[in-house]
């Protein structure tokens, strides 16, 4: 039997509350402004926007601010930064708090090649010092809250997350999430939870667990064994927009989600990629919306010829056309 725990006390962060204590993780082309609006929409504590890189942010170069789209103006958003520069790290935490963020979010955690090899990311638990320049940078820029976002060390030989944690509250951060794997495992084996407790151990700011909580059952054994004070789902979300919401019904007691089925789960899923043709426009859009729309059609059991018509389709109407017969197989999940 599960017995659901009320939520009584949110995180605060200076005046922002967070609450429940379920978040939606960044992940790169995938939680863009319309995925994260959907997933809002179902009910999330908070979502975080894509990664965007601090210098071309501030330079706006061509395609960055139209790719991550970061929601000044939607509540519960954090937004993510990444650098190697303390200035740039600092400039783009002043226009993203200027124009409305309620909260920045640093990224010291993506493993992606193309990001650590420009010393960002996940690189930077190599560098713990320089690290520690770039947090004080980006904290003394802006009077909104500052999390960190990180994994537990570089390699099994860098374990260092909680020393840089501690040092991280020190210089002003709000709250830590830790994806319970080295960067060197990128996304291979499992997520350690357990040993995130060191990190909880370290700090007496909330600690959000992440990597591979997938369902109420995987975030209860992550909050165990970690002793965190929330979770971060990511790539659990993935064609279930509603499963931040599954969670915490089930461990904060908040109002359980209704799952769309049938005919609600088709206009969902329209509605969706209709969203994404409007943000990103009709060719790019086209392109960008078939990795949801492959997940979507995955769950919903859709048969391989039908999956395959939709996702290479020519135009937005024949996607249209044939997503309600694709989607009619849906099950409840």
């Amino acid at each position: 039997m599960i017995i659901s725990v009320a939520v009584t006390e949110p995180l605060l962060l200076n005046d922002v509350a967070l609450t429940p204590p379920v978040a939606l993780a960044p992940l790169a082309g995938i939680t863009d402004l319309p995925f994260r609006q959907l997933v809002a929409g179902f009910g999330a504590g908070w979502v975080v926007s894509e990664m965007v890189a601090s210098q071309e942010m501030v330079q706006a170069k061509p395609g960055v601010r139209e790719r991550a789209e970061l929601g000044y103006d939607q509540e519960g958003t954090a937004v993510q930064i990444a650098g190697r520069e303390a200035y740039w790290m600092a400039e783009a935490a002043k226009m993203a708090a200027g124009n409305g963020a309620a909260i920045i979010d640093i990224n010291m955690g993506c493993p992606a090649k193309k990001v650590t090899n420009g010393y960002s990311g996940s690189a930077l638990l190599r560098t713990p010092d320089h690290a520690l320049d770039l947090i004080a940078a980006v904290v003394n820029a802006v009077d909104v809250p500052v999390t960190l976002k990180t994994r537990l060390g570089w390699d099994d030989d860098c374990l260092n997350a909680a020393d840089v944690a501690r040092r991280a509250e020190d210089a002003g951060i709000k709250l830590v999430t830790i994806h319970g794997r080295t960067r060197c495992q990128f996304y291979k084996g499992s997520a350690d939870w357990a040993a995130i407790r060191k990190i909880k151990d370290a700090v007496s700011i909330p600690v959000i667990a992440n990597g591979d909580i997938v369902d109420a059952a995987t975030a209860r054994e992550a909050l165990r064994l970690s002793g965190a004070d929330g979770v971060m789902i990511g790539r659990g979300a993935q064609g279930r927009p509603w499963v931040l919401a599954q969670v915490s019904a089930a461990l904060h007691g908040t109002p359980e989600p209704t799952i769309p089925q049938g005919a609600d789960l088709i206009d969902m899923v329209c509605g969706h990629y209709e969203a994404m043709l409007s943000f990103y426009g009709h060719e790019l859009g086209r392109k960008v919306s078939r990795k949801h729309l492959g997940w979507y059609m995955d769950d919903a059991g859709t048969t391989p010829a039908l999956r395959k018509a939709i996702l290479t389709h020519a135009t937005p109407a024949d996607v249209l056309r044939d997503l309600p017969e694709a989607l009619d197989l849906q099950v409840a999940a």
